[in-house]
């Protein structure tokens, strides 16, 4: 059985929470938050003179450019995958429209740890 990594980009931090609990709902286990922001949200806001030309993520964080989430979840089907990428949209839009976020999808192959915490929850 092939199990997904779901990775979402929220560009409007505002709606996280609201995704993070339809993600919940639908059945996701576990949830990965970074905070993240891209190189075009970095430029758009105009590189300042102290900041250097290619920013560390200490140099990031250090000037408060972060403006966007990103979401992490390894989810065992594709119905989960569609599930997920259905909620995400209800609550931020259509993804292909600009400034709502980004979402890939990528097959892994191997696991390690996700069984023990279902398992566990199975039991309860």
């Amino acid at each position: 059985m092939t199990n997904f990594l779901i990775v979402l980009v929220v560009d409007d931090i505002d709606y996280c929470p609201k995704v993070l609990d339809a993600w919940e709902e639908a059945g996701v286990t576990g949830i990965t938050i970074l905070e993240s922001s891209g190189l075009g949200r970095i430029r758009q806001a105009g590189l300042r003179e102290d900041m250097p030309l290619i920013p560390s993520m200490h140099d990031i964080y250090q000037f408060g450019e972060i403006h966007h989430r990103t979401l992490l979840s390894v989810v065992k089907s594709q119905e989960m995958v569609d599930k997920i990428v259905g909620v995400s949209q209800e609550i931020i839009g259509n993804l292909d429209d600009p400034h709502t976020g980004f979402l890939f999808v990528v097959p892994v192959l191997q696991t390690y740890g996700l069984g023990v915490k279902l398992q566990r929850e199975e039991e309860v």
